[in-house]
């Protein structure tokens, strides 16, 4: 009997140790904490697929703010043992912007006369997690607004299961709007020629959409100067890229993952990721070539990227889901699709990629689009990059994390 405790311990040790690991490629830096990570977010996924399955969808909200909370809190408490995090001259408020949530971050009052630079933040998080006030979100918008000498606001878009699309990309349209109005650039003493509109993952999807609305908006007297996207997801009809299959198991976000995010962020029913994952729902019956061009990745991709993979096309897959789903074929969705004319007006681009992140060649496909358009685009791949370590440069970093950050900044410092 008094092995018992021991043998006990011993075998939750092995479970949690079989439940974190995940073989990694060897080019990733800090392997564990990358692990450790992953298994906190494969924890609260797997709660929130529980909640659903359950029909407890009311909860999800509660789980968000409970898992946003604690991050909070531990960033809180190691900030103030370390005295770092917080920019003394950045002004901080809550407001509205065209009835959108949004925290403004305002840099220290320059000289008179002197205009200072914008810059619009969308989060990430699959359209479903995430907030501009918690985290790497609030940290990395002080310091952008504090070097840059920039007016950052961030946007508190409606998240799943509250709204689904178009309502996250209609918040931020709205909220862009109203921000690039002669009034609003005037009150915070924005140079109107250098306003920016960035995003990483779902963020960076919205801004891409937000960014080719704007440019094609002859209402509008200001647009965006420049675009900055970090590892954007920009499609949802081909998840079989060489990344989504080169990566599909790589932390933080798995192939299945980011299809589920999208079948949620649409109104898809979730039974149906079987067949998202297969392309059946984006056969050749349903697309013409013209449209499938867009995507196609033996074209836009370099052969460092395409590897050994085939091109997976479906003849004949789900019946009427274009109808049923407009949301597939909607340029406001899925940013690739837009037509080289829309892509020729859209402001200059700097694009973040990971080399082990499912949404690689997202990025890769829409630098080529763009710049086959016409468009200056700056593509700065880190081939020892992963899905979210754009997020990882505070109270738990990544050196990759932090290169990725002071790359985006210097590059708006050179460009905006």
């Amino acid at each position: 009997m008094r092995l018992l405790p021991g043998v006990v311990t011993v075998l939750l040790i092995v479970g949690v140790a079989y439940y974190v690991y995940v073989p990694l490629p060897d080019a990733i830096q800090e392997p564990w904490k990358l692990m450790m990570v992953d298994a906190g977010f494969r924890t609260v996924m797997q709660l929130t697929s529980l909640q659903h399955w359950l029909g407890l969808d009311h909860c999800f909200k509660c789980i968000c703010e409970a898992t946003e909370g604690f991050g909070s809190m531990v960033k809180g408490l190691l900030t103030s043992v370390s005295g770092g995090g917080v920019m003394p001259g950045v002004k901080v408020s809550d407001l509205t912007f065209a009835g959108v949530p949004v925290r403004v971050y305002e840099p220290p009052a320059g000289g008179e006369g002197h205009l200072r630079r914008g810059l619009m933040y969308f989060h990430g998080g699959g359209w479903k997690f995430g907030s501009a006030k918690t985290g790497a979100y609030d940290s990395t918008s002080r310091t952008l607004s504090d070097e840059l000498n920039a007016v950052v606001v961030s946007v508190e878009y409606r998240l799943y299961p509250e709204v689904h699309f178009p309502m996250p990309y209609l918040d931020c349209l709205a909220a862009a709007k109203h921000f690039l109005s002669r009034e609003v650039l005037a009150k915070y003493a924005i140079d109107p020629e250098r306003v920016a509109v960035s995003g990483d993952s779902a963020g960076g999807n919205l801004a891409a959409a937000v960014a080719q609305e704007i440019s094609t908006d002859e209402s509008m007297s200001e647009k965006f100067s420049v675009q900055a996207l970090v590892y954007p997801v920009l499609q949802a009809l081909d998840f079989n890229t060489p990344s989504y299959l080169q990566n599909e198991n790589i932390p933080l976000l798995y192939r299945p993952v980011m299809v589920r995010f999208w079948l949620q962020y649409l109104g898809v029913d979730l039974s149906l990721q079987p067949q998202f994952l297969a392309n059946n729902h984006s056969s050749l019956q349903h697309f013409t070539p013209e449209l499938r061009a867009r995507l196609d990745w033996t074209v836009l991709l370099s052969p460092k990227y395409r590897k050994n993979y085939k091109q997976l096309i479906v003849e004949k897959g789900l019946e009427g889901l274009s109808k049923e789903v407009p949301g597939l074929l909607d340029v406001r969705a899925s940013p690739l699709l837009a037509e080289p004319e829309v892509l020729a007006k859209c402001p200059r681009a700097y694009i973040v990629t990971c080399e082990y992140d499912v949404l690689r060649d997202d990025g890769l496909m829409y630098a080529r689009r763009l710049q086959d358009a016409g468009v200056s685009v700056t593509n700065d791949h880190y081939e020892d990059g992963f899905h979210g370590c754009f997020s990882f440069i505070s109270w738990l970093e990544f050196d990759v994390g932090k290169r990725a950050v002071r790359g985006y900044i210097n590059w708006l410092q050179n460009n905006l």
